[in-house]
């Protein structure tokens, strides 16, 4: 019974110890006076405190971890897709509103949308006319900005095109507006917006690549614009009178004649969308187009492709209802079944084809570019696809975004990497040189000041231009991360070298050679870890001097090469004067990002300084 009693005696002892350690550790009731303090206290517990007492440092430390964070898992859910490019996509500005219609045009219902490359223009059934998405194409030239004459006009119709914008109104005149730097707005002598009084109404209006395509009510097509860029021409003695429909694409366009069959306008095929198959035969319902492709509805409710397929336009889905409209996009087509139902397919980049699972009865769909817009019979408009970029495009139509997330992970990997070679290199030579001294030290020191010496960027410059082409991304990071690493080791070795000559004289290590312990566990397992707070400073601040210099190299051409991306190159764009007025977001996203990143390393190095100074305890 007595041996029962001292056990749960001595448990209950341990567990009011542990109770009171844990208490004492993280919920001290009471200041203690310096010397108990310092007692109890290890020298870790000191440098982490008087870290955390400054604010700045704590406050660098968390936003350098946000971003580190940020550019490390973000890359996992934001894909890069180094080919990508697209023309129609070039420079547009932040934001998400390209699917962002106006509220009036929905309560007074719809009459007409159009989709352009990155806005769109809508005209409800009082023949309102809006514009919404990214209609500022230049700083002059703005499709927001809608013309007088056409805001007082009932617009029913309403086409949207690469750099210009068309309407009909009810009295069958046509408006045109945006750039006229190629005759994109400047309509045919029978078409003129003064004329109201037309021998024809217009049955369709077509806006695409800077030209434009109309069709009559009694079967003439015109057609105006950039003639260079697109093939525009048209043979009105042989087709005049016959045109049912046109599609366009962005060079070209074809027609579907009276008698069901469909051909090019022109004189000579230059598109492989203007070679219509020579078994499509006559019996031809509707057609659209895309980019370069054109999809043909025939009478028995099946669809024929033909063209460039870039993206899977032509991988046609099965339907479960006949189909009622059809529609294209740049990449993708968009049809409109009888039971109100919609399929897409093609491009799915952007969700161009992601139709919502919701997606209630549809009366019309319109569709165009990367945006597609039902218009359930509820008057519910319902929208998929690009609603824009958060941080915007760049000269090639690529998202800045994406390039920032994948493009950090590649600039801090290689900072982070050759500080890691600078340290194995630093701490092991400036080991040696300092504990040993005499020819050794000379020696490492001479070592040191040649490759100190060596100018670091001009050395990369050269390097660069030997290996040329011939060695693949992924080899040239690597050897950017040796060289980094190889040619910035002075600085810590001398340091450490330093700190070596007041530590080998210690008791401990005098204490340690009498017993017997090696000198290479002398140096790396007891003076070097009495060392390393120091040094932990200068890796610190060698880390974003790192980063610097790997941004210098790509900015200068001779780090990681396009397209893959870090912030360096991406930086480069802030050598065209162009750029840096006009589209600022090209370099003030990755260079803000890459400035707080650096300056955040820079204050955490001198926190540490001051943690780790015996000083800075006020002792």
């Amino acid at each position: 019974m007595d041996n029962k009693s001292n056990n749960g005696s001595a448990a209950a002892k341990k567990e009011f110890f542990l109770f009171r350690w844990i208490r004492r550790l993280f919920f001290p009731n009471k200041e203690l006076d310096i010397y108990a303090e310092e007692q109890m206290q290890s020298p870790f517990r000191v440098v982490v405190r008087n870290f955390f007492s400054k604010p700045t440092a704590v406050v660098a430390l968390i936003v350098f971890i946000i971003i580190a964070l940020f550019v490390f898992i973000a890359p996992h859910f934001v894909t890069l897709d180094l080919g990508e490019q697209d023309s129609t996509l070039v420079f547009v500005s932040p934001g998400s509103n390209m699917m962002k219609y106006p509220s009036e045009l929905k309560e007074n219902g719809v009459a007409d949308i159009a989709v352009g490359n990155n806005y769109s223009v809508g005209a409800d059934k009082n023949g309102k006319i809006y514009v919404w998405g990214k209609a500022k194409l230049t700083k002059v030239i703005d499709l927001g900005n809608i013309p007088e004459e056409v805001s007082s006009a009932k617009i029913v119709k309403v086409a949207a095109g690469a750099d210009h914008a068309l309407a009909l109104d009810d009295q069958g005149t046509i408006y045109a507006w945006g750039s006229d730097r190629l005759g994109q707005t400047t309509l045919p002598s029978e078409l003129k917006s003064n004329n109201r009084l037309h021998e024809f109404g217009i049955k369709e209006i077509h806006a695409a690549n800077q030209f434009s395509v109309v069709v009559t009510d009694d079967g003439r097509l015109f057609t105006w614009g950039n003639s260079n860029l697109a093939d525009i021409d048209y043979d009105a003695e042989k087709y005049d009178g016959h045109v049912v429909s046109a599609a366009v694409t962005n060079f070209t366009y074809v027609i579907l004649l009276d008698d069901g069959t469909v051909t090019m306008g022109g004189f000579a095929p230059k598109f492989s969308e203007q070679r219509v198959p020579d078994d499509l035969g006559s019996n031809v319902k509707a057609i659209t187009g895309s980019s370069s492709s054109i999809l043909a509805l025939l009478e028995d409710g099946s669809l024929r492709i033909w063209g460039n397929s870039v993206k899977g336009e032509n991988s046609i889905p099965q339907f479960t209802s006949p189909i009622k409209k059809i529609a294209g996009g740049r990449y993708h087509y968009t049809a409109l079944l009888e039971n109100g139902s919609v399929v897409s397919w093609g491009g799915t980049r952007y969700n161009q084809t992601s139709v919502p699972e919701n997606l209630g009865e549809v009366e019309d769909i319109f569709v165009g570019s990367f945006q597609n817009y039902a218009l359930q019979k509820d008057g519910e408009i319902r929208t998929w696809g690009l609603k824009g970029f958060i941080f915007g495009t760049d000269g090639l139509g690529r998202d800045v975004f994406s390039r920032l997330v994948n493009g950090g992970r590649m600039t801090m990997t290689i900072g982070a990497l050759s500080v890691v070679i600078e340290m194995i290199i630093g701490i092991i030579l400036g080991g040696i040189a300092g504990y040993f001294g005499g020819v050794v030290d000379m020696v490492v020191m001479r070592i040191a000041e040649i490759v100190s010496s060596m100018p670091f960027i001009p050395f990369a410059m050269i390097l660069s231009a030997v290996m040329g082409t011939r060695v693949s991304v992924e080899q040239r990071m690597y050897i950017i991360m040796v060289i980094l690493g190889i040619l910035s080791w002075p600085g810590l070795c001398r340091l450490v070298r330093a700190q070596m000559f007041a530590q080998r004289e210690m008791e401990y290590v005098i204490a340690a050679k009498a017993l017997g312990v090696k000198e290479s566990k002398i140096i790396f397992s007891h003076i070097i870890p009495n060392v390393m707070s120091v040094c932990l400073v200068s890796i610190t601040l060698a880390f974003g001097t790192s980063m610097l210099t790997e941004s210098s190299l790509s900015y200068l051409g001779f780090g990681v090469p396009l397209p893959t991306p870090t912030w360096g190159n991406m930086l480069d764009n802030a050598k065209n004067s162009i750029v840096i007025q006009n589209y600022w977001w090209n370099w003030v996203f990755v260079g803000a990002i890459f400035g707080i990143a650096c300056i955040c390393i820079n204050l955490i190095g001198d926190g540490l300084r001051d943690a780790l100074d015996p000083k800075a305890n006020g002792r």
